[in-house]
């Protein structure tokens, strides 16, 4: 994979994940700060890093599996592999200022 083809699809990964919501939440998972780490290998398998605002939350399944299938849409992607993760917990400054703003916090 050339160093454009690389850019344009991590590119299009950030755009992807940026029409991936939780449904109670009026943001998405990328501004909300929930993706921790975007790994794109040379072989077109993606791996992500990500975690939810509450570890219980009942939408999980459903954000999960939207982001995976929007990723996996994606020319030039092979596979998606996203991973759960807890460490580090997830607080509301990891959110983006956009995200904030759309919630009332700023």
């Amino acid at each position: 994979m050339d160093q454009n083809s690389r850019l344009r699809i991590e590119e299009d990964i950030v755009k992807m994940l940026k029409t991936v919501f939780d449904p109670e939440i009026p943001v998405d998972i990328y501004s909300l700060g929930l993706v921790y780490k975007i790994d794109l290998q040379d072989n077109g398998n993606v791996d992500i890093d990500m975690t939810l605002t509450a570890p219980n939350c009942p939408m999980a399944d459903f954000i999960f599996e939207d982001a995976r299938q929007k990723i996996a849409s994606i020319e030039g992607v092979h596979d998606v592999n996203i991973n759960l993760v807890f460490e580090p917990e997830w607080n509301l400054n990891m959110m983006s200022d956009e995200a904030k703003l759309e919630l009332g916090m700023l």
